[in-house]
């Protein structure tokens, strides 16, 4: 995998316009529009707008469930599978669980309260391999709320 995200989800748009999957190249579309605003507001974290825009696409099939719009819904979810398959392997309930014990040990966690202080020193370790509600779960087992 070399290059940038933002060059594979480029070249990816150019291959299912090839191949005439359009739904397909339209959603990299968006991808590929938000990675660019990204960059150029300088933050240049695509793990960050990979992870914000799946998150999008999955409240938003939500809402549409919620509203009785299941083809609307069935979309969302296929955007939100596809940006998934551009973000880093997601951490098994194991690894994540070594990683929350190892922080929890560094901050010196050992009440409720402190939740924020083994998020801060946990999230950067993580780069992007596991959602912050997922980690925040973890933390909050282990410190036995």
């Amino acid at each position: 995998m070399s290059g940038t995200i933002l060059e594979r989800v480029q070249a990816d748009v150019r291959t299912a316009m090839k191949a005439g999957e359009r739904e397909r190249a339209a959603a990299l579309r968006m991808v590929v529009d938000s990675l660019q605003q990204d960059a150029k507001l300088g933050k240049g974290d695509e793990v960050a707008v990979l992870q914000r825009e799946r998150k999008k696409r999955l409240e938003a099939a939500e809402a549409y469930h919620e509203a009785g719009r299941a083809e609307q819904a069935a979309v969302e979810r296929s955007e939100a599978e596809l940006i998934e398959s551009y973000l880093p392997q997601q951490l098994s309930d194991e690894e994540l669980g070594e990683l929350v014990d190892a922080a929890v040990t560094e901050a010196g966690a050992t009440e409720q309260r402190q939740i924020g202080q083994v998020m801060s020193a946990l999230m950067p370790k993580l780069g992007g391999r596991a959602d912050g509600k997922r980690v925040s779960a973890a933390v909050r087992e282990k410190l036995g709320a």
